[in-house]
């Protein structure tokens, strides 16, 4: 298995590698990692360069993986096994918000508040938060309260409109990890008519790596079942399992498909369980080294940069 990635519990995985020459599409299976496009080739599957296109036709795609899995050639081998985001391109990055009994305990969420809970998502812009493991996650600007949160995140593999809870986990490709990096200073706004500001505490630039790969629907099994982790530093943070949510993934899609069409390839993250730095003050700094990790998913980690510098103003622009 590929080192620093840690194992998954099924035949097959996807992953998207940068090999030096740009982003390849990548199909892993116990054996290491192959070329996504030579090895469904070798089945009579269209050609693909992108984990994103198997999405056109997801149920076409997932019985040529199953086949291509038991045929991988040491000629496919992709030698690099510098991670990105096993999804580069998905449509929407869908959060759930506070969804985890004991998360909302430790926020300080009364008896009576959570009672009256109702799950609600916020969105993460994909062009500018969505990165993968290593040293790509950049402190925001003006934030001295940089949290972190693991979450189970969920792909969709059909279109789903208005679906019913009995029927939405059917509407799921498969799963993979993410971290919602939160600016916990930038969301309050207190005294304010709005007392959250959603975009200035979750949306900022390097705020939602995922990863290391998407594992089958199958491999998961039961998604209210599945352990997380996170540490920092080394340091045990959060550690539970998506028993604890209040709305399961199923709901969640449901309730989501709602408000808006579910594409394929879309992602939502499920929320996170308890261990966030904020009841106890504790934030992270640049230099530290965040890890997320599940047993069926396999594990990652990243590093906390330097904000991203101001953009330069082109010399002829500042002339009077």
């Amino acid at each position: 298995m590929n080192a620093g990635y840690g194992g998954f519990d099924t035949p097959w995985a996807l992953a998207t590698l940068d090999a030096g020459e740009g982003p390849v599409a990548a199909l892993e299976t116990p054996r290491g990692l192959f070329g996504l496009r030579p090895s469904l080739a070798r089945v009579g599957f269209r050609p693909v360069d992108t984990v994103q296109a198997l999405f056109d036709d997801w149920p076409a795609a997932r019985a040529a993986l199953d086949a291509a899995a038991a045929r991988v050639s040491d000629e496919d081998v992709i030698r690099s096994n510098r991670r990105l985001a096993p999804l580069l391109a998905p449509g929407k990055i869908l959060c759930a918000g506070a969804n985890y009994h004991a998360h909302l305990e430790e926020m300080g969420v009364t008896a009576e508040q959570k009672a009256s809970h109702r799950l609600f998502f916020f969105m993460k812009p994909v062009a500018t938060a969505l990165v993968g493991p290593g040293p790509t996650v950049r402190m925001p600007l003006d934030c001295k309260a940089f949290d972190w949160e693991v979450e189970l995140a969920a792909v969709i593999g059909r279109k789903a409109r208005a679906v019913d809870a009995a029927d939405a986990l059917s509407c799921i490709a498969g799963y993979t990890l993410a971290i919602d990096f939160t600016a916990r200073d930038l969301t309050r706004v207190p005294g304010a008519f709005f007392t959250h500001d959603w975009v200035a505490g979750k949306a900022h630039d390097t705020s939602c790596p995922v990863g290391p790969r998407m594992v089958p629907a199958g491999a998961i099994g039961d998604p209210q079942n599945v352990p997380l982790k996170l540490t920092v530093n080394g340091v045990v943070k959060q550690d539970d399992t998506t028993a604890d949510m209040i709305d399961t993934v199923a709901e969640q899609v449901a309730r989501a498909s709602r408000i808006m069409t579910l594409n394929p390839g879309d992602i939502l993250l499920t929320g996170t369980p308890a261990g966030v730095g904020a009841p106890r003050k504790d934030f992270l700094k640049a230099g530290d080294v965040v890890e997320v990790s599940s047993p069926l998913v396999g594990r990652f980690s990243v590093s906390i940069l330097d904000p991203v510098p101001a953009s330069p103003v082109p010399a002829e622009l500042t002339r009077a």
